[in-house]
């Protein structure tokens, strides 16, 4: 009899156990790259002191996470800060915990099957999300890192990015994420209203690539809507 095959680990290409727990070798390779993303996105500015969170899908069956654990300075950032988590949002593994926002990681891979979801709280996506608040989002056309995006073929793309009222609860605001990504097919990332950018990707690097292209656009947009805040 032919036997079933299970999913592995997604952020490295590992695989679970024959008993199905998770690979310890693949939540050190997650946490070690999540924290070398991190660190790079503080150099960046666009995770500064304890802002931001990211996760890496290490298994699908059962559906853990290697999540940033709340309250750590970014510039420190390092494996040891890293959680594993399950699709309750509860710890398995690590000291600390995560943030209430790990209910929207859950929800983004649900609902799109990513493997990693990073979040960055930078000066240009905080002031896009009040410039744009009252058009529900922001469309980007016409720039030629747009074709960074996995997908899109030309810089004629309009790629509209949601923008969400943020919330204190964290059960009603992952559900309104869950139904903006079942209305928005496509799209690579949202905001959080005066908060931040989230965005996702198969794997890690994809995420982050994601993140580096976003994050430029956005600092394009707002530079040149100056004056309009």
């Amino acid at each position: 009899m032919k036997k079933k095959k299970t999913a592995g680990a997604v952020a490295t290409g590992g695989r679970l156990s024959a008993r199905g727990d998770v690979r310890r070798e693949d939540f050190s390779a997650a946490a070690a790259l999540l924290a070398e993303i991190g660190r790079g996105f503080y150099a960046r500015g666009w995770v500064l002191g304890t802002s931001g969170n990211f996760s890496a899908v290490i298994s699908r069956e059962p559906l853990r996470f290697a999540i940033t654990s709340t309250g750590v300075d970014k510039s420190t950032l390092n494996a040891s800060h890293i959680l594993e988590m399950d699709e309750s949002a509860r710890v398995v593994q690590g000291n600390g915990r995560p943030s209430a926002e790990a209910l929207l990681h859950v929800a983004i891979v649900r609902g799109l099957g990513a493997g990693a979801v990073l979040h960055t709280h930078s000066v240009w996506t905080t002031v896009l999300s009040r410039m744009h608040a009252a058009q529900g989002g922001v469309a980007i056309e016409g720039y030629e890192m747009l074709k960074g995006l996995e997908g899109v073929r030309t810089h004629q793309h309009r790629e509209w990015v949601p923008i969400l009222e943020n919330s204190q609860d964290m059960d009603e605001l992952s559900g309104r994420v869950a139904t903006t990504l079942r209305q928005n097919p496509g799209i690579h990332g949202f905001l959080l209203g005066e908060h931040g950018l989230y965005t996702w990707g198969s794997n890690l690097q994809e995420a982050k690539r994601h993140v580096e292209i976003l994050e430029f656009l956005m600092e394009v947009v707002t530079r040149a809507g100056a004056g309009r805040v």
